[in-house]
């Protein structure tokens, strides 16, 4: 027989691990699925140094682990596998795992958000040393250098204007020559001093032993190739949400977010969303696991709503 838990939390990023040490604090029976890859995207992070209370930095590991020991400390169980299917037509809620099938009283959703990446070898090979998918994470390791962003929306002209405040330069890189951003940021991008664009090329390598040193380019109508001396590059190309899961039972929006109806609730009652997820914008470590806060309280004020036995949240 199925296992039943208050509350299951699906992903192990910031909000997942800040929800469950909350849900667990307030003596709830807790339940995550950190999924095969643990940790979530700052796994992949080196140096953060803009979360509060690391005054020296942290590497995005390490930090991840402080996470996760503080969430089994409260009594938080987990399970490192991905939940393969879901059924939210009735409570208790139904996840199905490699290891079988388990019940929730409630659900957090904190799949998270990858980012696109060209897929190049290399680009894999160098992300940490050079290469990266966040400028407000890691501009600041850039002061006075020469960086270089890939895409033509709104957010690759963010990432410029915003990697313009450290480097001594940034060159935009975009396969056409047209920009699909918003007019605003097109100015805004075009009138700043600090960046140039190079159109219609894409980028084939990533160049760099053990960082990067440069990108080799290649014009998508001639197909002439060149070499572009930078040490750093951002790829600006949009993310994607892991909702996958989701569809058909959870509103989103077009491009996948979960989009809650009430606070951190979804469109079905018991399920909460929390995190990149949800978030297209800010996408900060900070920000998710403030989210994952907000999703315990509302879940536990909903359960109380339902007239539903709750633990008591100690709140020092």
């Amino acid at each position: 027989m199925a296992k039943q838990y208050d509350v299951i939390i699906i992903g192990s990023g910031p909000a997942g691990y800040t929800a469950a040490i909350y849900a667990s604090r307030a003596n709830l029976s807790v339940l995550m699925f950190q999924g095969y890859q643990v940790g979530g995207q700052l796994m992949l992070t080196s140096d953060v140094e803009n979360y509060p209370g690391f005054e020296e930095g942290i590497l995005g590991p390490p930090m991840m682990e402080k996470f996760e020991s503080q969430a089994r400390r409260f009594g938080t169980e987990m399970i490192p596998e991905d939940v393969t299917a879901i059924d939210f037509s009735r409570r208790p809620f139904r996840l199905t795992t490699d290891s079988g099938e388990y019940l929730a009283r409630t659900i957090i959703i904190a799949t998270g958000a990858n980012a696109k990446w060209l897929g190049l070898p290399s680009e894999q090979r160098l992300q940490g040393r050079g290469v990266s998918a966040c400028a407000t994470c890691d501009g600041f390791f850039f002061k006075g250098k020469d960086v270089a962003v890939i895409g033509g929306g709104d957010t690759a002209m963010e990432e410029a204007n915003f990697l313009s405040r450290y480097a001594h330069h940034v060159t935009v890189i975009h396969r056409r020559d047209t920009l699909r951003a918003s007019k605003i940021m097109q100015d805004r991008a075009f009138k700043n001093p600090k960046i140039s664009f190079i159109w219609d090329t894409d980028v084939v390598e990533v160049l760099g032993d053990y960082a990067l040193t440069g990108l080799r380019l290649r014009n998508v109508k001639t197909d002439e190739e060149s070499v572009l001396p930078v040490q750093g590059f951002f790829v600006a190309i949009g993310h994607e949400p892991n909702t996958s899961l989701f569809k058909g039972a959870i509103d989103m929006d077009q491009k996948g977010y979960i989009v809650p109806v009430e606070y951190t609730m979804t469109n079905i009652p018991g399920v909460f969303a929390a995190g990149d997820v949800t978030d297209h914008r800010y996408r900060q470590a900070v920000t998710a696991a403030g989210d994952g806060c907000r999703a315990a309280i509302d879940l536990e004020r909903w359960l109380e709503s339902q007239g539903e036995d709750v633990g008591v949240e100690n709140w020092n």
